[in-house]
């Protein structure tokens, strides 16, 4: 009896450990650590045209869309930084646009069953305070640094890489010339970075043969891992409460996604 016992105690040990072994998820690959601000790709020839964005009319917005709260950010007036546009080949053009996190501000709705109506889109300022914390964008004394918070204040985007089927502007005619196009580039976000490609709009606004303004703006979401930027939830006072994923499976499920995609939309002048 002592035996069959002993034998039924190991059996039940083998099938909680095999199901513990099945539940474990394999950890997520951080995004390469970058201490440094990325540098802007030089010009890949003499007739690229050099454009400044313009700040004020930037928009750069995020929506994620959960069973029990929509959250979404919007940072207007947050993009900076100039892009190099060879008019003769668009392949051969690159820039850097810089967003300053800092702009950000968050809405929610919320809804009390997944198949309720959601209520009124409003500004919650303990999320934005989250936010902030999350993003560590706010100093906390031995947590949070000055230095750290100027450094993850801006989130950095380096165009390196243009696929369009329209090799110039100048083979469109009229005041305003449309082409899509595929950007490839470096996201860098959080102290890290990592390979990023998404769909743009181009709109090339003319006076007669001048280039007047380029108006960019992305047709699809440039999706942004938190988890691979080590974006995870902390408290007040800076300090770390568990990752992300640790998060969306215990308080914060049904209310937030571990990806944000992101849409801009920007202007850009000759210098």
């Amino acid at each position: 009896m002592l035996v069959r016992e002993h034998f039924t105690a190991f059996v039940v040990l083998l099938g909680a450990l095999a199901a513990g072994c099945g539940k474990k998820e394999p950890p997520v690959e951080l995004a390469p650590v970058s201490s440094v601000s990325l540098e802007g790709p030089k010009a890949a020839t003499p007739a690229a045209l050099t454009l400044v964005i313009d700040q004020a009319s930037s928009s750069v917005k995020f929506l994620m869309d959960s069973p029990l709260e929509k959250i979404d950010g919007d940072a207007p007036g947050s993009a900076s930084g100039e892009l190099a546009v060879d008019l003769e080949d668009l392949s051969k053009s690159s820039g850097l646009v810089k967003v300053d996190l800092d702009r950000l501000s968050l809405y929610q709705q919320k809804r009390p069953s997944g198949n309720g109506e959601y209520q009124e889109r409003k500004k919650n300022p303990l999320q934005n305070e989250h936010a902030r914390d999350w993003l560590q964008i706010a100093p906390h004394e031995g947590e949070v640094s000055a230095a750290q918070v100027a450094q993850n204040r801006i989130a950095e985007y380096r165009i390196e890489k243009l696929t369009t089927p329209v090799k110039s502007p100048s083979a469109l005619t009229g005041p305003e010339r449309k082409v899509t196009a595929e950007v490839g580039g470096t996201l860098r976000l959080h102290g890290r970075q990592l390979p990023a490609t998404t769909r743009v709009e181009l709109t090339f606004h003319y006076a007669g043969d001048k280039l007047q303004s380029l108006d960019v703006k992305t047709l699809e979401p440039l999706t942004i891992s938190l988890e691979k930027f080590e974006i995870h939830p902390r408290d007040g006072a800076g300090k770390l409460v568990k990752s992300i994923t640790d998060s969306l499976a215990s308080t914060l499920k049904g209310k937030l996604k571990s990806e944000a995609p992101v849409m801009v939309a920007l202007t850009a002048k000759p210098k």
